[in-house]
Formats: structure tokens, sequence, C-alpha cells
């Protein structure tokens, strides 16, 4: 173990024995999911006990609350198990905030898209996004675009799917947040928001972290993107600690997002598999960054990104 590695351990270790303590501000937690189905692309979801799902997320929710979240984004998307009356039951039963998203995900070599995805133009698939913003989904009004794309360069069909994100955002102002594999892929990604002529304030480059070249992540902000380092875990502290330690020493404090990725009551597997609590940001990882950083990242930043308010 190096020095680094070993004084990163001590901080973590330190982190973790404090005490939970809220927030003095209301936060946000920007990317995280109740459900994630990953049996294969169907709608509507099934094949579980939502009561079942309703008793395991609600303490992991109410946990977060009492630590000052008041609004919760959740990321899963169409096809992967997205289930508004779900999470609009765990709003009402926790007194959170709670999105949901409309989009697509072409990520995992485009598994999860259905047939239509394939065959429609990225001008038709953004009108069924445009419908669901309008109309409602189950009763919930999507108040994000969701999108998947593999690691770059990015295939023909992950372009489109990326395309029809910007035409939406362009006649909704949503705000569009890819999983991106890579950042060769989420240069392209950015590209074609340019293209289209979409303001990159809109552009959330999801799983930054998984780029380990900080030159992307700065690429990526000075362009004018978010830059979202979710996948902050009690394994993952030192690494997204460095992310945000590195955009801040490039002045680029201010188009970074974070969150945890987090959750995942997985359809199929024994008991849903293993829930991941959504609390760690709070106790174990915002105290190792700077308190001045904290507000920023956790309030004023998702704001910017995704519009909106917390009382």
């Amino acid at each position: 173990m190096t020095r680094r590695e070993f004084l990163a351990s001590l901080a973590s270790a330190s982190a973790a024995a404090l005490p939970a303590a809220p927030l003095p501000f209301h936060s946000v937690l920007v990317h995280e999911h109740v459900l994630v189905d990953f049996r294969g692309p169907t709608t509507p979801p099934g094949g579980y006990d939502p009561d079942v799902v309703f008793t395991i997320a609600k303490p992991h929710l109410d946990a977060v609350y009492k630590l000052g979240c008041r609004r919760f984004q959740d990321c899963t998307p169409n096809y992967l198990g997205r289930n508004p009356r779900l999470l609009a039951r765990l709003a009402d039963a926790t007194g959170l905030e709670i999105w949901t998203n409309t989009g697509l995900y072409a990520a995992r070599n485009h598994q999860f898209l259905p047939d239509f995805a394939k065959a429609e133009s990225a001008g038709q698939l953004a009108k069924r996004w445009v419908a669901e913003w309008k109309n409602g989904v189950d009763g919930m009004k999507p108040k994000f675009v969701k999108i998947g794309v593999n690691r770059g360069p990015l295939p023909e069909l992950d372009k489109k799917i990326v395309r029809a994100a910007a035409l939406c955002s362009k006649d909704t102002g949503l705000t569009v947040v890819s999983h991106t594999g890579n950042g060769v892929a989420a240069m392209e990604e950015i590209e074609i928001f340019q293209k289209e002529r979409v303001d990159l304030a809109k552009f959330v480059w999801v799983h930054a972290g998984v780029e380990k070249d900080h030159q992307f992540h700065q690429r990526a902000a000075k362009a004018g993107a978010w830059v979202e380092f979710d996948s902050i875990s009690p394994a993952a502290l030192a690494w997204h600690k460095e992310c945000v330690e590195y955009m801040a020493g490039q002045n680029l404090l201010s188009r970074v997002l974070i969150s945890q990725d987090a959750g995942y009551y997985r359809p199929g597997e024994p008991g849903g598999g293993k829930f991941r609590p959504y609390s760690v940001i709070y106790e174990q990882f915002l105290p190792t960054l700077k308190a001045e950083w904290r507000k920023t990242l956790m309030l004023d930043n998702p704001l910017l990104a995704f519009g909106g308010s917390i009382l």
C-alpha cells in the first residue's frame, strides 16, 4: 500500500466513524434507483410484488430524509423496470419528492431496447418522449430524460438515441442524463448536442468516474456539460474524492454532480438481491470533502442542472 492509499484509507475510516447528522441545508440525490429489472425489456413492469419492494425501499428513503434529502431522482428507464406508481406511493409515504424519467437505454449492447427503437427515427423517438412528458406516465410526469450508450466510438444506434434525447430536450427543456461507457463516448454525445444546437447545460455525463483520464472530465465540463461522479460507495470513496478534488482544482466544481447509483431491488434475484443504502454519501463521503463544497454539490448544482426548487 502506498502512502497516498494509506492516508485515503484512514480518511475513509474516520468518515465512516462519524455519527450520521443531517446537513444544514436540504439536498438532492440526482442518480439513484429503487428497482432495476435486468431480466429483459418488459413494459409494464411485472413479475415481482410491489409491496415487497415498497417495504424494502422505504426505510432507506426514510433514512436519507432524516439526513436532509428532499428530492430523489430515480434513474430507472423504461423497459428496465421503470414503475411510476411505486415511486408515487413511496413519495407519499416518505415525504420525498421523487422524480421519474422518459427515454430509452441503449447500453449493454442494446439488449434493453424495444424493437421500435431500432426501427424508428430519432425524431419519432423524441416525439414519444415528448408525449410522455406532456401526458405523464401512470399519473407521474417525467422530469428528465434518461438514456444509455455503450463505450465509444458509438454505434449508429447509440448515436440515434442521443440525437433523439437532444431533440426531446429542445422541445421540452428537460435535462438529459446519459449512462455513458467512457470518455470517448461522452465527447461524441457532446458533439451531437452541439450539432443539434442544444445547450450543453442540458446534458449530464453519467458514470463519468468510469473514465480514469481526468482530461476527459475537464474537457466535458469546459464545454458546458455536467460531469457526474455517481458510483460513490464504501469501496470507492478515495477515487470519487480524487475526482471531485481534481475538478475543484480546475475551477470546475460548478459543473460537477455526485450521487451513488444505489438501491437496486432486482426482480428475479432471491429477496431482490442486496439493496444498497442511499446514506453512504452523507455518512462517509461528504465528511471527507471541504465543508464549503457540500452545498454546491448536493443542492446548488442539482438545481442548476435539473431545475425545480427545494422547500
